[in-house]
């Protein structure tokens, strides 16, 4: 049996986000189906649908955006049904172009929450691990050989505290990632396979790590969109202030979802050169371009 990382990036667009960040969450295989299925179950319970049926996503920037929250607060919480029979109307007038009622407004937001909240306790119970590698947005890519064929420091670290847990559980590992542009992705396939085929620390890794990545449409993939929540809310809500990465949260989501990204990251031992140390799964690189 094996781990799946399901990854996916969050304020690569440069526009509203504070952080650049690359990461996702690991399932075990055996965990895999019955994540899936308490997904859709819980995405029925909370919105009394499918988001699909009505051409939406469960991202990060869906269920948490800040209008969901005041929405939510406009009212007492609703009883299920009645939450679920009002989100239903606000989704189909959304399809008709008509502007929802008050009642769908806070039902519809409601809905946003429970679901957020409801897919990190999913995590949780199907002892999921996350792993994340966050820059600073205003980073600007050289116009050099190894900024086009190498993987930045960013990735590697990334790649790193996934091995450490591979190892740590003695199980191997695959990547599956949210398809994006073909272009983009092939660019970022040929960097990863140079990584695992042309250094010594890449084939070392690839004891655990298998280096061939598999792409997937998020819109049709839950364990992906659980993982573009996740890394939404450590952009937004997680903060390493001692190794630089200070930017201004979301109070709202650094309250209510912060800690389930501390709890849900990975914790483990690292070996470098005959020492031991501890490794986190969430890391910040300020300059993921440098040399050292």
């Amino acid at each position: 049996m094996s781990y799946l990382l399901f990854l996916d990036e969050s304020g690569h667009d440069h526009r509203t986000m504070p952080y650049e960040v690359r990461g996702g969450v690991a399932l075990h295989a055996s965990e895999l189906w019955p994540f899936v299925q308490d997904m859709q179950r819980l995405e029925l319970a909370s919105f009394g649908t499918t988001l699909h049926q009505f051409q939406a996503e469960l991202k990060g920037c869906t269920l948490l955006d800040k209008d969901r929250f005041k929405w939510a607060a406009q009212e007492s919480p609703m009883p299920d049904e009645e939450r679920r029979k009002h989100c239903r109307g606000f989704l189909t007038k959304g399809l008709e172009k008509k502007v929802p009622i008050r009642l769908e407004f806070t039902a519809y937001g409601q809905a946003c929450l429970e679901m957020a909240t409801g897919t990190f306790e999913l995590l949780r119970q199907h002892k999921a691990r996350l792993f994340a590698a966050a820059i600073p947005c205003s980073v600007v890519k050289p116009d050099t050989y190894e900024a086009e064929e190498y993987l930045r420091k960013d990735q590697v670290f990334l790649l790193e505290r996934y091995f450490y847990f591979l190892e740590q559980e003695k199980q191997h590992g695959l990547l599956v990632m949210d398809e994006v542009e073909k272009t983009e992705d092939r660019r970022f396939v040929r960097r990863l396979e140079a990584y695992f085929r042309k250094t010594k620390t890449g084939r070392y890794r690839s004891a655990w790590i298998v280096p061939a990545p598999f792409f997937v449409s998020s819109d049709m993939t839950y364990p992906v969109q659980a993982a573009d929540l996740a890394i939404y809310c450590v952009n937004w809500g997680f903060r390493l202030p001692t190794r630089g990465m200070d930017a201004p949260c979301r109070p709202e989501i650094a309250e209510d979802y912060g800690r389930w990204i501390t709890q849900l990251q990975f914790r483990g031992e690292a070996h470098r050169d005959g020492a031991v140390y501890d490794s986190y799964g969430i890391v910040f690189v300020p300059d993921p371009y440098g040399t050292k």
